[in-house]
Formats: structure tokens, C-alpha cells, sequence
């Protein structure tokens, strides 16, 4: 299970690529400073609720698909063999840097990532 601040990271990120706006248009359309923003998509930090509410309402969306992990209908994922993998990849510690690169990745380039990075590993243990 993701941090709290990692799934809404994860799902302003989400709805920001749904909604075709980058970061720095997406802080002035809603008010707050870039760094901020960028300290809530990298679950550095957690955004007040009346930011959360903006968000919310810029996107069209409730405070909860933001605060929330996605459902199944709302995946991050279309293709389920993607999502397994990806989740392969996140619950495993040598593999998770790999995880925030790979949410738009097929599945067999996904496999593919993830046996470079263990053979990678497997040469270089220290790192």
C-alpha cells in the first residue's frame, strides 16, 4: 500500500497528463508555487485541504479520487498485465526507482526494464 502522500502525488500527476497541463501552468491556474506543487507530486509534502479542494475542482473531480488510491475502473493501468508487473516492480526495493518511469510502459517493455535493472544488480550488488 502507498504513503498518503504518495498516492496523491501519484494522482495529481495522473489527472494533470488526463488534462494535458504541465506543472507550471497547473500552480498559476490553481494559485499555489511551483515548488509546492512539485513537493505534493513527489510525496514530499502534503497539500492543506482548501488546496486539495482546488485541485479537486480545477480537475472535476472529488477530493476523495485525489486523496485516495485509484479504484480498478480509475487505474493508472488500462492493461491489467501492466499493472501486476508494475506492482512486481514497486513492492520490490532494488526495482522502485524503476516504478514512477513506467505507468504509461506495455507490458513487455516493462519486462523488459525490469530484467535489465536485475541484471544490472546482479553484476553490481553494491551498486
Amino acid at each position: 500500500m502507498l504513503g498518503n502522500k504518495i498516492i496523491m502525488g501519484r494522482n495529481i500527476q495522473y489527472y494533470m497528463d488526463r488534462m494535458g497541463i504541465d506543472r507550471k501552468d497547473f500552480a498559476k491556474a490553481i494559485g499555489v508555487p511551483y515548488s509546492s506543487l512539485t513537493d505534493w507530486i513527489n510525496g514530499k509534502t502534503y497539500p492543506r485541504i482548501d488546496k486539495i479542494e482546488r485541485m479537486a475542482n480545477y480537475f472535476g473531480i472529488s477530493k476523495s479520487e485525489l486523496v485516495e488510491e485509484p479504484k480498478e475502473n480509475n487505474a493508472y493501468y488500462l492493461n491489467p498485465e501492466t499493472a501486476k508487473i508494475a506492482q512486481q516492480i514497486y513492492d520490490d526495493p532494488d526495482l522502485k526507482a524503476l516504478f514512477d518511469a513506467a505507468d504509461d510502459s506495455d507490458p513487455q517493455n516493462l519486462k523488459l526494464a525490469a530484467e535489465m535493472l536485475k541484471r544490472m544488480k546482479e553484476t553490481n550488488p553494491d551498486g
